[in-house]
């Protein structure tokens, strides 16, 4: 029997979605390349890996052995390339970064900051909704990991790196525009357009406001903050988002953040990864750069099981 590393990843990756097209998408491949290299990693071990049960796709027995052993294989790859990059130093190696997508107004310009200081690095940066993005960090798919709330029930070690504040956004002429310290109840009386259920953005405005006994009127759900800033902009409603996400649009803007009582809601960007991984050198160094460099709090680094 003759597998290749190209196949194993394969395999894994398709194991790991149970989709070839998602896996396609992951390795940059066409879904028949994807297929045809499973069918060939069948045809060598002379057992079906993959069976269709209606719509789902699951693993055989054989399959699951087999991603078992490509798990380990890979794994064992990973180490001895992070510690060969160790041994280079910052001259080489490879960085894998997932980030909420919220972050993505933050963490780019600091990641691009320290691919200029170490050229020889190259750097992968995913960027996903928080449902996805914990399940990455539950399977170690990256390096580090940036979000705003950590995880419950989850080992990890997590460090703040910088502030998160929360604004209450609405057009420019909004009725409410021009008044100060507006009432929290006042506030709940608007529709709201919010992040989908689970977005951490969302769980902190919420909880916010059923603190004060108050529940939002919800007109819409969408899973980004650039499509809440265009509904918006179009007179939907008001929303809670990070005071990162309007940053660029500058004072000609079409929206505005609220003086609300209460408001900003001050939370945290969170670094993790799970509790007892070896950094490797490159990792570390990211790590270094992202508290010197991104309004590192004073609250000193969480660790252990959040709940």
């Amino acid at each position: 029997m003759r597998l290749s590393l190209r196949q194993i990843s394969i395999f894994e990756s398709v194991a790991r979605h149970l989709s070839y097209t998602r896996a396609a998408e992951e390795m940059h491949l066409t879904q028949p390349a994807v297929f045809t290299q499973v069918k060939q990693l069948e045809d060598s071990i002379g057992l079906p890996l993959l069976e269709r049960i209606g719509k789902r796709m699951h693993l055989t027995p054989a399959g699951q052995e087999v991603l078992a052993t490509c798990r380990e294989t890979l794994a064992g790859l990973e180490r001895m390339e992070m510690r060969l990059a160790d041994m280079q130093g910052l001259k080489r190696g490879r960085l894998r970064i997932a980030i909420v997508t919220t972050a993505k107004y933050l963490i780019p310009r600091l990641l691009g900051e320290f691919c200029a200081l170490y050229p020889g690095i190259e750097a992968a940066l995913t960027v996903s909704n928080r449902e996805k993005l914990l399940a990455r960090l539950a399977d170690n798919e990256d390096d580090l990991t940036i979000l705003g709330t950590p995880p419950e029930s989850m080992d990890i070690t997590a460090t703040p790196i910088a502030d998160n504040p929360l604004v209450v956004l609405a057009r420019n002429d909004h009725p409410l525009a021009a008044s100060r310290s507006i009432p929290l109840a006042r506030v709940a009386e608007e529709p709201f357009v919010l992040r989908e259920k689970g977005s951490g953005t969302r769980l902190a405005t919420e909880r916010h406001f059923a603190e004060q006994g108050l529940k939002l009127k919800v007109r819409m759900e969408l899973g980004s903050n650039e499509a809440i800033k265009q509904a918006i902009a179009g007179g939907l409603g008001v929303s809670v988002l990070s005071s990162h996400a309007i940053a660029l649009e500058g004072a000609s803007g079409l929206l505005q953040p609220l003086d609300v009582a209460g408001f900003p809601l001050m939370r945290k960007w969170y670094v993790a990864y799970p509790k007892g991984k070896h950094l490797s050198a490159v990792a570390e160094a990211f790590l270094d750069h992202l508290l010197n460099n991104s309004a590192t709090s004073s609250e000193p680094v969480r660790q252990g099981t959040f709940v």
